[in-house]
C-alpha cells in the first residue's frame, strides 16, 4: 500500500494540530511537515517533496494561491489542494490555474478531505461537494482555449496567414498564387506551422482555428 506523503500549510495552529491528528488516523497517510506561512510551505515543499500539500488561501507573507503557484512550478510532483472559506467560482479558478488539483472549503466532513487527499495524490481534480461540479469543465475548456491561442502566437505573420488561408481550405497551390510565393515556400511554412502548434493537416487546421477564435464556425456551413 502507497503511504501518502502530506505536508500541512496553515497560519493557525490548532488547525495544523487538528488536521494532524485526523490524518495521523489514517494508514495510507503520513503527514511529513508542517508550514506556517506561504513562504514556509515553498521551502519546505522543496526540502520534503511531498505527495499532497494542503494549503490555506489565506497565509500570510505570501498567499496561498502565490505559494500554490511558485510550488507547482518548482515542485510539481506535489499535489495542492487549497482549503479556503470562500465559494465563489472565481477564487476556485485562481487556484486552478495556480497549479492545484484540489479545491475544499473548510467546515466540510473529515470523509470529503480524506476522499480529497487521496483523489488528488492519484493527479485527479477533486472539488469540495458544495461546489457544482461544472467549475472544472469551464476551467479546463477556457484552459485549453487560452493554450490553443498561446501557440497561434508563436506564428510569424506570414504563417498565420498561410496557415488561416491552409484552415480555409485552400490547396497549398491556392495559398501559393494568392500570396504570390512559391510552393516551395509555403510548404517550408507549413512545416514551421507544424512544429509551433502540433499539425498541418487541414482538416485539423480548421478545427484549431475555430477553436481559438480566429475562424468564425458560420464560415463552414456556407
Amino acid at each position: 500500500m502507497s503511504v501518502i506523503k502530506v505536508l500541512i500549510a496553515d497560519d493557525h495552529v490548532m488547525v495544523r494540530e487538528g488536521l494532524c491528528q485526523l490524518l495521523g488516523t489514517q494508514p495510507d497517510i503520513k503527514v511529513v511537515g508542517e508550514a506556517s506561512d506561504g513562504m514556509e510551505a515553498l521551502e519546505k515543499a522543496k526540502t520534503l517533496r511531498p505527495d499532497v500539500l494542503l494549503l490555506d488561501i489565506a497565509m500570510p507573507v505570501l498567499s496561498g494561491l502565490e505559494a500554490a503557484s511558485l510550488i507547482c512550478q518548482t515542485v510539481p510532483e506535489t499535489r495542492v489542494i487549497i482549503l479556503s472559506m470562500y465559494e465563489k467560482e472565481a477564487y476556485v479558478h485562481r487556484a486552478l490555474s495556480a497549479g492545484a488539483l484540489g479545491y475544499l472549503l473548510k467546515g466540510e466532513p473529515s470523509d470529503a478531505l480524506l476522499e480529497a487527499i487521496r483523489v488528488v495524490f492519484k493527479g485527479r481534480y477533486f472539488l469540495s461537494p458544495k461546489m457544482t461540479s461544472g467549475i472544472i469543465d469551464v476551467y479546463l475548456k477556457n484552459r485549453k482555449k487560452e493554450l490553443g491561442a498561446s501557440r497561434y502566437e508563436l506564428l510569424t505573420e506570414r504563417e498565420k496567414q498561410v496557415f488561416l488561408l491552409l484552415a480555409e481550405g485552400n490547396s497549398s497551390a491556392t495559398v501559393s498564387d494568392i500570396l504570390c510565393i512559391s510552393p516551395k515556400t509555403i510548404e517550408k511554412h507549413r512545416a514551421n506551422i507544424c512544429k509551433k502548434i502540433g499539425f498541418s493537416n487541414p482538416i485539423d487546421m480548421m478545427k484549431y482555428a475555430v477553436r481559438i477564435g480566429v475562424i468564425d464556425p458560420e464560415f463552414w456551413k456556407s
